[in-house]
């Protein structure tokens, strides 16, 4: 503890030079460390484009596994029609989500305390272990219903991974993005987290057509287990680079692993933690029921009920929901994230309100609609769908970057699950076009939310925020050790030995 005031502010001086320029501080720290370790020198160099890269592969699996059930659902209505009840099909999607809430708080506050590669190795076993017992659920003696229960608890256990690679994966890539192409850092940023999430949409449905045509209708047990085996080899392509990765250069130098100050965290960031939960809930809340579900929509549009044309039509639909992901990544800078977000939110307003006024108009004409329909999804994809992970790992200090950010994705994935849960209650009793105007009126409270409680980090270091996170915690009085070396990467006298002291 510092004896005196003055002991206290030059300590804090020391502590906050170390989030000084990340240019400076590259060109300070690392000359040494290249004359003593010229191999581990390389392989941090090339470790946050590795960090990047892996972002991108482990997330393409969890879009894949967010919508695998698209096509499923109505695979086993066909297989199961009197057994797979809209309970049971509203149990086995929510049972994704449920794990991912838990796996995104928990992955969250591991990847600040233990440490961003552990998360990530940790969230890709557990992909893997419940895809595969996805892919082998059986019920005792044949039961229907209990290959039912099987698949909810695998697809809960794969949920777990999923969500936990929201905080783990999207921190990793903002931090990495921000040493190597800061200028960039959202578009980049966007390509390897939302582009890949929502490529996995198409990407199911393309391998279930494919799996459709090489085994036939005649064989949808097959078919629907080889799409979910398929979900398995995703993830390990990613396995062994994630065991090779280093930790970024932020998190090395800003972490605070003992006596976190949550209670400090919540008080300085309460409000940009308002604006990330409650516009996150609000596009999941609409964006995911739309997803899984979307195919039953186009399928009850159709009337006849083919597979094969339902899934057609859901590629198209997926397809015209991907530029959005495109023009978002190209506005972000230009407009800004908070602009680009409300521009998003007001597609929802716009095209749901179109599609929902004229739903039997509409839906007469299955192109139209499928247009109208992957527009609104687009205009998602292009607001809140590329700007909540960014403005989420942009707006808080690496220390809690991860346990922010996990926060933010749990009450989106808890949004996802109440709307989910009530997607088929809202078409029952109030009319299938009610799902659209009501996805316009989360547009409206979504383009409030943004404006008032999202903060816009455009172009700015995130060493800024981390330099005057810590000197907010000395002003509060809070004493603790800053900076991570598990990578062995740092010097004796770095910031990893600094410490924020408490006034007297």
């Amino acid at each position: 503890m510092a004896s005196s005031e003055g002991k206290v502010e030059a300590d804090t001086t020391v502590a906050a030079v170390g989030y000084g320029d990340a240019t400076k501080e590259q060109n300070e720290s690392t000359t040494p460390i290249k004359a003593q370790r010229p191999a581990q020198s390389r392989k941090a160099a090339l470790s946050a484009y590795m960090t990047i890269a892996a972002a991108a592969f482990g997330l393409i699996s969890d879009g894949y596994q967010n919508n695998i059930m698209t096509m499923t659902n109505v695979v086993f209505k066909k297989l199961y029609p009197a057994e797979y009840t809209s309970d049971v099909s509203t149990r086995v999607s929510n049972s994704l989500l449920v794990g991912a809430v838990l796996g995104q708080v928990v992955v969250g506050l591991l990847c600040d305390r233990i440490g961003r590669k552990a998360a990530l190795v940790t969230t890709t076993l557990l992909i893997v272990i419940g895809a595969i017992l996805g892919t082998a659920a059986h019920g005792a003696h044949g039961s229907v219903q209990g290959m039912f229960w099987f698949l909810t608890v695998a697809r809960g256990i794969t949920g777990v991974g999923v969500g936990g690679e929201y905080p783990a994966s999207s921190t990793s890539a903002s931090e990495a993005a921000n040493e190597k192409v800061l200028k960039q850092r959202g578009p980049v940023f966007i390509m390897v987290t939302n582009f890949v999430l929502s490529f996995g949409g198409p990407l199911a449905v393309s391998v279930f057509l494919i799996v459709l045509s090489a085994a036939g209708e005649n064989h949808l047990p097959t078919v629907w287990r080889v799409c979910f085996g398929i979900g398995v080899l995703l993830p390990l392509t990613v396995f062994y680079f994630r065991m090779r990765m280093l930790t970024t250069t932020l998190f090395r130098k800003g972490a605070i692993k003992r006596h976190v100050p949550y209670g400090l965290v919540f008080k300085r960031y309460w409000r940009p933690l308002i604006g990330t939960c409650g516009a996150w809930f609000l596009y999941d809340f609409v964006t995911f029921p739309n997803g899984v579900f979307s195919g039953t929509i186009i399928s009850s549009v159709i009337k006849n009920g083919d597979i094969k044309q339902t899934a057609e039509w859901q590629l198209l639909l997926g397809a015209i929901a991907l530029p959005g992901v495109f023009v978002g990544a190209l506005l972000c800078n230009p407009l800004g994230r908070r602009n680009t977000m409300i521009l998003g939110f007001s597609g929802y307003l716009v095209f749901g309100l179109i599609i929902g006024c004229a739903y039997e108009k509409i839906t007469g004409i299955i192109p139209l609609f499928v247009i109208f329909y992957g527009l609104m999804q687009s205009f998602g994809n292009l607001g809140p769908g590329d700007m909540l992970g960014l403005v989420s790992a942009e707006s808080f200090a690496t220390p809690v970057r991860g346990t922010c950010y996990g926060l933010s994705a749990a009450i989106g994935k808890t949004g996802a699950a109440v709307g989910t849960q009530a997607f088929t209650p809202i078409q029952n009793n109030l009319g299938k076009k009610w799902t659209f105007i009501i996805a316009a009126i989360c547009g409206v409270t979504g383009i409030l939310v943004t404006y008032f409680f999202v903060p816009d980090k455009t172009g700015v270091d995130l060493a800024v925020e981390d330099e005057e996170f810590l000197k907010y915690l000395a002003e509060n009085g809070w004493e603790g050790e800053i900076g991570d070396d598990e990578d062995g990467l740092m010097d004796d006298d770095s910031s990893s030995n600094s410490i924020a002291e408490k006034k007297v």
